[in-house]
């Protein structure tokens, strides 16, 4: 009789202890459910405000007089290499309207002046980097890769779109021609020799020039890219172009003096695609 009765208090003891516990598990239950519902309630929190865009810094018109043009007869020695030399960009390009200032980084030093102009041709270079009221560009300067950031914030720019990117292979001695991204020209080339090779690296159409004598090409297309062996050549500074080449028995050989030689139908082509466009050149 006396096991019978302990172990009835047992058992109603165990059942206060679990109807305890059941009780406390809804009452959590409920208390998440009133947090998560007051958490729903709120007003999700307003987006963070877009980073204010950095100023250039400030110059006077010594300092601005002091800074190294930026053209193909120059040097910049301060200007921050392509960080991805072999990169596509999206066919951007930049046109300075009035004689701008090139800085290393937004809100950094003064590294030159960039004029409207190069070789009598209006100064179109593709953008391969953008920021709030900035712009990064392939310099046409020494050293080859040479890259600067443009104020746009204030205007005085004007940017255009090539659909066009031109890709050299040097291994292949092949040029090929792609516009919005289908290739729609492959033609063989003639390329520098060992001793004066063609540069590798994403550079860009400059200008077109067209000489008053023909002697081997109607048109001349310097690039923003010079020899590496070469200081000067024929008088200039040693400019990296794309020409065509009377003798068609140069294509496909490594025979020049760095420029690369292109057969008509390949010079016809190019001769057509915007200033500034985008060139790819690798090994």
């Amino acid at each position: 009789m006396y096991l019978r009765q302990r172990s009835l208090r047992t058992t109603i003891a165990l059942i206060a202890v679990v109807a305890a516990a059941l009780t406390g598990l809804v009452l959590l239950v409920v208390l998440t459910n009133k947090k998560v519902d007051r958490e729903l309630a709120r007003p999700p929190a307003p987006p963070a405000p877009p980073a204010k865009p950095v100023a250039p810094v400030k110059l006077t018109s010594k300092q601005i007089a002091a800074l190294p043009l930026s053209t193909t007869w120059t040097k910049i020695a301060r200007a921050e290499p392509d960080p991805q030399p072999f990169a596509p960009n999206d066919g951007l390009l930049l046109h300075p309207q009035t004689s701008r200032v090139v800085y290393a980084e937004p809100g950094g030093p003064a590294i030159a002046m960039l004029p409207t102009t190069q070789l009598d041709n209006p100064t179109w270079l593709p953008v391969i980097e953008s920021r709030p009221e900035w712009a990064r560009v392939l310099l046409p300067s020494r050293p080859n890769g040479s890259t600067g950031w443009i104020y746009t914030g204030a205007g005085k720019t004007k940017e255009s779109h090539s659909p066009y990117q031109v890709r050299i292979d040097l291994t292949a001695r092949r040029l090929n021609l792609l516009k919005d991204g289908q290739q729609t020209g492959s033609w063989p080339v003639a390329i520098g020799t060992k001793d004066t090779p063609t540069p590798v690296g994403r550079t860009f159409l400059l200008a077109s020039l067209s000489p008053p004598e023909v002697t081997y090409s109607p048109v001349i297309l310097p690039l923003g890219m010079h020899s590496e062996k070469l200081q000067t050549f024929d008088g200039g500074p040693g400019t990296v172009g794309l020409h065509g080449w009377p003798d068609t028995s140069a294509f496909g050989h490594a025979v020049s003096h760095g420029c690369v030689r292109l057969p008509k139908p390949a010079l016809d082509a190019i001769s057509h695609i915007p200033l500034g466009t985008l060139i790819i050149i690798t090994r």
